[in-house]
C-alpha cells in the first residue's frame, strides 16, 4: 500500500522541527509492500507558533494544508496539532532523525499494526 507522509524539515533531510515552527513540509510517498519511498514536493507555510503561543487559526491552516497525507513526521508536536491532524485522519508520529530512518521506522509500525489487525479478523471469523 503506498502512503504520502509529510516530514517536518528545515534541509529534506533530517525531521528536526517542531509541527507548530515548521515552515515546510517535504511530502513523501512510501511503498510498504516493497519498503521504498520518493520525495514528491515539498509545501511551504507559516509557523503556527510563535515563542510558546500559537494560534488555533494557524494550527486548523497548517493540518488542512496536510489534509491529504496519511501520517506526519515530526521532532516535537503538542496536543492541539495533534487534534488537529487527527480530525482530517492524518496521524502524527515524533521521529526525529534522518527522513529515511524515519520513514523505515513508520512503515515496520504500520506493518505490525496491520499484522494486529489481522489476527483480530482472524479471530473473529
Amino acid at each position: 500500500m503506498i502512503y504520502k507522509i509529510a516530514a517536518a524539515s528545515s534541509d529534506g533531510k533530517v525531521i528536526n522541527q517542531h509541527f507548530g515552527r515548521t515552515e515546510e513540509f517535504h511530502i513523501i510517498k512510501a511503498d510498504s509492500s516493497d519498503r521504498t519511498y520518493w520525495y514528491q514536493e515539498t509545501r511551504k507555510t507559516a509557523p503556527a507558533c510563535k515563542q510558546q503561543e500559537h494560534d488555533d487559526r494557524e494550527l486548523r491552516t497548517v493540518a488542512d494544508l496536510l489534509g491529504d497525507c496519511d501520517y506526519v513526521l515530526v521532532s516535537r508536536i503538542g496536543e492541539g496539532a495533534r487534534s488537529a491532524l487527527a480530525e482530517n485522519g492524518t496521524w502524527a508520529f515524533e521521529l526525529p532523525g534522518l527522513i529515511e530512518d524515519s520513514v523505515q521506522r513508520l512503515l515496520s509500525y504500520i506493518e505490525v499494526q496491520n499484522l494486529f489487525k489481522k489476527e483480530e479478523r482472524d479471530e473473529r471469523a
